[in-house]
């Protein structure tokens, strides 16, 4: 490519994919596109976006291409990677000046040398950081801010690498390089000291702007620069300082006010100290120890006493308090639980918190985070009259302490209150103690105070279980708070309902639950909204509760039921309507079919909430949640909901839908329990299982459920379900069979056996394809006891439920073996006396010795050979299933099931699916489940007996352990 003719065309091409006009701007691209591997291209986009008088737009696009193209094509063994000339010239005509005049491109541009160096240096960009040191150093301001920043990127990138010989490579940058970056710091922060308190604030943000690169260089070589960085003088020097300059930078706050413009670069280069910190501590927390004291000194002078007033602002504070709960909850400051165990450095930083956190200390922390940080402010207030949704289902879980105010004062709270609670808890229960009785509604400072302390008791639950009875406090004072039914007292009905919730499954007598079900009858009813969602809350924790009985609730879940769905409707956010659906599906899995009466209206509105929630995925996932225990708790009568019911399955698993990424899992549960609790199929649901193929293409974590998908229509209609679609599934099973776990063979196999047993005809010969397969690794004497039991098994069932085709499958395995039938048959008899031992399972054992028995009477010479193995299985089968009735002294086969038990349901037992009876009825004519093993051995032997005459069976017993024998006659006395 010559230079100058490619310029122009590719710089025609750049022009044009900035355009707005897709005419122009897809060629373009395209054209780029083919132009990423030609030799050359880099080197123009180079030379377009270091010339200045270009067009802004066309030169950010240049940047980008080249970015990606490090990405893709920078690495020697990438295909069409670029050749060392060109790397070469690009690294030297990356950093010959750092002049670039808008800040956007200069990031790019200095993100972009930090990809080149994560590949090249040191080794093939040796000169890099030399050029970059000298250019911080010079005069212009410009061209040292953009050197600087190119500094920061390269540092920042360099030390992300883990690799042992990289994180060497930059301990030695580090080593060599700390001493300048520490001057350099120095040196931009002082001037902007000076500048700032001359108030030339324009030169100060510029000097500002500088302190914040050099101070972000030197928290990455801190961090990640030293194995022992305690032992570094210069690297604890500097932590040192950060206290000092932490302090000059906060009364700087409060110098230049909120209006100024140096105020958020301030702002965050004040976080910047606190994240070195907070950094150092994370990944040196024993070189930290001799920062404890100062660290502590300084978070709770600032966060909890009058030093920070006027100074201090949230994002800080956070911080600060961050930076204590991690010096609390460090597992590396704890000793031992053996004191002689622990390591000096834990005892030593055991030492220095016991020193700092004294019992005044502690009272002060503790009653300050609940009587100046737990109060509700003036924002959330006014967020609870005008958007009181946001406001109740405001997110507080995951790692939003990190960030959020409120989450990382209870976090600190309990943190705090956890490690020292001997110390605390009489603190927090004065504050209790000193608001008993109701609160007046005229004095809103004391309702904002008992909100923040019944907080607090509510999160300090466990930690107060031995000291608070919290069943009399229940009785004696909350619920007469509950009944305080002023409007600015909503405040505290919402808390103490909260709080309730919060001690339900710590310590609330069960005898109580009736009176708490009325009181969240009346709270549903609250006028204000908030109340009604947090009661909603606490009754789902209420249900969910181990506690929970189903009777004490009965009275009320009329009522509760009908409220609960007028509060689905009348919340409007995504966010609430998932909460109340969640508290919804809780009820309605915990009292199971109770729930019959009572669900007419959920099951009229749900279908107009799945067409309203179109774009919201996750609420429809709730929608899911709850049909499956709605199906769950109607059985069969769950019929009535299949015009809608189906369609949402159908949407929610075919995987050309794009809303499956989300509903494909509650989506194939639904479709299992729906199954469940079919009483009968009808064409829709049959339809449906045209999804299955694809599903089981993506061979995913769902496969477990559709096996059990498949079975539940196994047990459903086999016939018309095998007659549509075992010919598609069979395929299916053959590919997955390929490429499938051991386990995962196993679990198809299973389906198999299922589907042979229920229909043991239409079963084999639709699956016939398998069959092989399994006949080989019997023969092959397949070494996983698991897959060569589940291989058994199904040849068991074709064995004894269709012993025609086991004929035709064995000519078959004849021919391609090149073997005699009979010889054949007597390897795979041996193999399968050899293997007993790996059927675990009683009724794959009974399946055996039926299988083997009906293989007689016979005069075939080989089964006769055999006959000693097939005795040897059944005496061992007999052991298994045959119990002793222990008054008649006679002997009966477990595993017979009659019609006529009906057993009687406790309490706690769910009451059997419409599939639990199919398997019943199945049961009854499933020869493991309707035959007597002593009574099938008996007329077996018989038979032989006849065909042989009693001389020639006397022989073929004598083949026998006389042992065995004796056990066997055992069993069949008084036959």
């Amino acid at each position: 490519m010559d230079i100058q003719s490619a310029s122009s065309v590719v710089l025609q091409a750049l022009t044009q994919a900035t355009s707005q006009d897709t005419a122009l701007l897809k060629p373009a691209e395209e054209q780029l596109r083919q132009w990423e591997t030609q030799p050359g291209f880099y080197s123009v986009l180079l030379n377009i976006f270091n010339n200045h008088m270009l067009d802004v737009n066309v030169r950010w696009l240049a940047v980008l291409y080249f970015k990606n193209g490090i990405d893709r094509y920078w690495r020697r063994v990438a295909p069409h990677a670029l050749s060392e000339e060109e790397k070469t010239s690009l690294r030297a005509g990356l950093i010959t000046n750092f002049n670039e005049p808008v800040n956007q491109i200069a990031t790019q541009i200095a993100v972009l040398i930090a990809k080149v160096a994560r590949l090249d240096c040191p080794r093939q960009w040796p000169e890099l950081i030399p050029i970059l040191l000298e250019s911080v150093k010079v005069q212009d301001g410009l061209q040292q801010h953009r050197a600087l920043l190119t500094f920061y990127h390269v540092t920042k990138t360099l030390a992300s690498k883990r690799l042992a010989p990289d994180k060497k490579l930059f301990q030695d940058l580090a080593s060599s390089i700390y001493s300048f970056a520490c001057s350099l710091w120095n040196h931009h922060t002082d001037t902007f000291l000076q500048q700032v308190y001359a108030r030339d604030e324009e030169a100060a943000l510029s000097s500002l702007e500088r302190t914040l690169l050099s101070l972000k260089v030197l928290r990455k070589l801190t961090v990640h620069g030293f194995i022992e960085p305690h032992k570094n003088m210069e690297v604890m020097g500097f932590l040192n300082s950060v206290f000092e300059r932490l302090k000059q930078f906060l009364e700087c706050c409060r110098h230049v006010g909120q209006g100024s413009v140096c105020r958020e670069k301030l702002e965050k280069t004040i976080i910047l100290y606190t994240k070195v910190l907070l950094d150092f501590l994370e990944y040196h927390p024993f070189p930290f120890i001799p920062l404890i004291q100062r660290s502590l000194e300084f978070a709770v002078s600032y966060v909890f006493t009058e030093v920070g007033e006027g100074v201090v602002f949230e994002r800080f504070i956070v911080q600060c308090m961050n930076l204590i709960k991690k010096i609390v909850k460090n597992d590396s400051y704890k000793p031992a639980k053996n004191i002689e165990d622990s390591k000096p450095e834990s005892l030593e930083a055991h030492k220095i918190k016991t020193a700092f956190f004294t019992h005044p200390t502690l009272a002060e922390i503790g009653r300050r985070l609940v009587s100046h940080y737990f109060l509700l402010t003036e924002e959330e207030l006014a967020m609870w009259e005008e958007d009181p949704e946001s406001f109740a289902v405001e997110e507080t879980g995951g790692d939003s302490w990190k960030y959020s105010l409120r989450p990382c004062t209870e976090v600190l709270f309990l943190d705090i209150f956890h490690n020292y609670s001997q110390t605390l808890t009489p603190v927090l229960l004065e504050m209790v103690q000193n608001l008993q009785g109701p609160t007046n509604v005229e004095e809103p400072v004391q309702l904002l105070m008992k909100d923040a302390v019944y907080n607090a008791v509510g999160l300090a639950a466990y930690e107060l279980f031995d000291n608070v009875d919290f069943d009399q406090w229940f009785k004696n004072q909350l619920l007469a708070e509950l009944q305080v039914s002023h409007n600015r007292y909503k405040l505290i009905r919402r808390r103490v309902i909260w709080l309730i919730g919060q001690w339900i499954s710590v310590k609330f007598k069960s005898d109580l639950r009736p009176l708490l079900y009325e009181v969240i009858l009346s709270l549903m009813q609250d006028p204000d909204l908030v109340v009604r969602i947090e009661t909603a809350t606490t009754l789902k924790l209420a249900v969910d509760d181990f506690e929970f009985r189903t009777e004490q609730f009965l009275p009320y879940l009329e009522s509760i039921f009908g409220l609960l769905f007028q509060l689905l409707q009348q919340v409007t956010e995504c966010d609430t309507k998932m909460q109340v659906l969640h508290v919804i599906s809780c009820v309605i899995e915990r009292v199971s079919i109770q729930i019959r009466p009572y669900v007419g209206c959920l099951v009229q509105y749900l279908p107009l909430l799945w067409k309203q929630s179109e774009e919201h995925n996750m609420l429809r996932c709730a929608i899911l949640t709850t049909l499956i225990h709605l199906v769950q708790g109607l059985g069969a009568e769950s019929k009535n909901l299949y015009p809608f019911l189906l369609p949402v399955i159908q949407l929610s698993t075919d995987v050309s839908q794009p809303p499956h990424v989300y509903l494909l899992e509650d989506g194939l549960e639904l479709w299992l329990v729906t199954l469940e609790n079919s009483p009968a199929i009808t064409p829709e649901l049959l339809r449906i299982f045209q999804n299955m193929s694809a599903l089981l293409e993506m061979s995913s974590e769902n496969l477990k459920t559709c096996f059990q998908i498949i079975n539940a229509y196994t047990y459903l209609s086999a016939t018309e379900f095998l007659q549509n679609y075992a010919e598609g599934l069979c395929r299916s099973f053959c590919e997955l069979m390929t490429d499938i776990t051991t386990e995962g063979q196993v679990q198809v196999l299973k389906v198999v056996e299922i589907v042979i047993k229920v229909s043991p005809v239409l079963g084999s010969h639709m699956f016939q394809p398998l069959l092989p397969a399994v006949f080989r690794g019997i023969v092959d004497g397949e070494r996983y006891p698991v897959v060569m039991s589940t291989y058994l098994g199904v040849i068991g069932r074709v064995l004894l439920q269709n012993s025609s085709f086991f004929s035709s499958l064995l000519t078959q395995m004849a021919a391609e073996f090149n073997q005699e039938m009979d010889q054949l048959l007597g390897s795979v008899i041996e193999m399968w006396v050899d293997r007993m031992d790996n059927i675990t399972q009683p009724e794959r054992r009974k399946l055996s010795s039926l299988a083997l028995l009906s293989l007689l009477p016979s005069d075939n010479s080989v089964i006769q050979d055999k006959f000693c193995g097939i005795i040897n299985i059944c005496v061992e089968a007999l052991h298994d299933v045959m119990t002793e009735d222990p008054e008649t002294g006679t002997f009966k086969d477990c595993m017979l099931v009659s019609n006529l038990e009906e057993p009687k349901l406790t309490d706690d037992e769910e009451p059997p699916t419409e599939q639990d009876k199919r398997r019943k009825l199945l049961a009854l004519e499933d020869p493991v489940h309707s035959v007597s093993l002593q009574q099938f051995v008996y007329e077996k032997l018989k038979a032989q007996q006849m065909l042989m005459g009693d001389q020639g069976f006397q022989t073929l017993m004598e083949t026998v352990d006389t042992e065995i024998v004796r056990q066997l006659k055992e069993f069949l006395q008084g036959m």
